[in-house]
């Protein structure tokens, strides 16, 4: 089995994590069909945490895990905080193959994204 999880920063606000848990119910949806299950954690501030959800994702037997950062850029959470919380969490889970996509604002197509928004005023 191989899990999506899509880490983000976690927020104070309730609102602000339910919007990243339905964003990982959205990207469930899409074809094609890579990844068996996608699941939200956070950095900090909400639940999962990275442990928890690599934790959980050992429990329902997954194989691999894809960890994407939803982060728009290369901060310190991107480049110390997420590594280290995964090499912690992966100690207890030695059979588990964790794979770190880059992070979200190092695409190219952001750009365009950005502008699209900036045009959709109502």
């Amino acid at each position: 089995m191989h899990i999506l999880l899509l880490v983000a920063h976690g927020s104070r606000r309730e609102e602000s994590n339910i919007e990243i848990e339905s964003l990982s119910e959205k990207i469930s949806t899409l074809e094609p069909k890579e990844f068996d299950k996608v699941m939200p954690a956070f950095l900090e501030f909400a639940s999962p945490s990275i442990p928890e959800a690599i934790k959980e994702c050992t429990e329902v037997g997954a194989t691999k895990v894809t960890i994407l950062p939803y982060f728009l850029s290369a901060g310190v959470h991107i480049t110390r905080d997420i590594p280290n919380e995964i090499t912690e969490a992966s100690e207890g889970s030695p059979g588990l193959e964790i794979n770190v996509a880059d992070y979200f604002g190092s695409r190219d197509e952001i750009a365009e994204i950005l502008m699209k928004t900036a045009l959709d005023i109502k």
